[in-house]
């Protein structure tokens, strides 16, 4: 990558609470985030732009970056079959292990085919309606809320040929106005080799993937405007004497 050493270290946020957004948006230059659907990213993304703008930023000096998992084979149905092996693998007891610490809730005390949304707790509730934006015709219950995390986590899955998924990915930048994605693996390292082999050349032919690296720091690869932060960044108030002078 030819990276040097920055200037200043980099300002990254994983941005999902009220107060995260808030933090986000006056102090972050990447966020990081984990939503189920366009729906809710579009919302996500949405809010922290505005919230950028009511600190004086500029809302497009943020960029923002969904947990996003994508299984890719030569062909649809390649991709699925990968999928299908994949699940055979998948942990039941850690699944609900994953999503009980992101929660807080203990989800390991209820059968697997208990309905969530008879469950009357807020915390439940909130689960719920997270992951409803995802698929608002499934009847959620903890069996499948354990089948969603097994496989990449608490952010979509995208299965399907390089095409496919290409097209998936440029949809949900163009719906949701999202800068990019924070790639899971379902399988180490099959899944980063197939996105390096399959994906990244589809995505090449479009032109919406680099060709090749930037000179620079990492903020300047980013963002092409130098090694150190921006105005108003309140982060460039702090520059000592030294670095001014430069």
């Amino acid at each position: 990558m030819n990276l040097r050493r920055s200037a200043r270290r980099y300002y990254i946020r994983q941005g999902a609470s009220s107060r995260g957004k808030a933090f986000a948006a006056e102090h972050a230059e990447c966020v990081f985030v984990a939503a189920p659907s366009k729906v809710l990213l579009k919302k996500t993304v949405a809010d922290i732009r505005r919230r950028a703008a009511e600190a004086g930023r500029d809302p497009r000096s943020i960029l923002i970056f969904n947990l996003q998992t994508v299984i890719v084979g030569e062909t649809d149905l390649a991709a699925q079959a990968k999928w299908q092996e994949y699940k055979r693998y998948v942990s039941y007891e850690g699944a609900l292990a994953l999503i009980s610490g992101w929660t807080g809730i203990d989800f390991g005390q209820y059968q697997p085919d208990q309905v969530l949304k008879h469950l009357h707790t807020n915390a439940i509730q909130s689960a719920v309606e997270t992951f409803s934006t995802a698929d608002p015709n499934r009847q959620w219950t903890v069996q499948g809320l354990a089948d969603w995390v097994g496989i990449g986590g608490f952010g979509p899955l995208l299965v399907g040929s390089a095409k496919t998924v290409a097209d998936e990915l440029q949809s949900w930048v163009e719906e949701t106005d999202v800068d990019g994605f924070n790639l899971a693996y379902a399988v180490t390292h099959e899944t980063f080799t197939d996105v390096v082999e399959l994906l990244v050349p589809e995505l090449q032919k479009r032109g919406v993937y680099k060709q090749e690296y930037q000179p620079g720091t990492l903020r300047e690869k980013l963002f092409g405007k130098g090694p150190r932060l921006a105005s108003p960044h309140p982060g460039a108030g702090y520059r000592r004497s030294a670095d001014l002078e430069q």
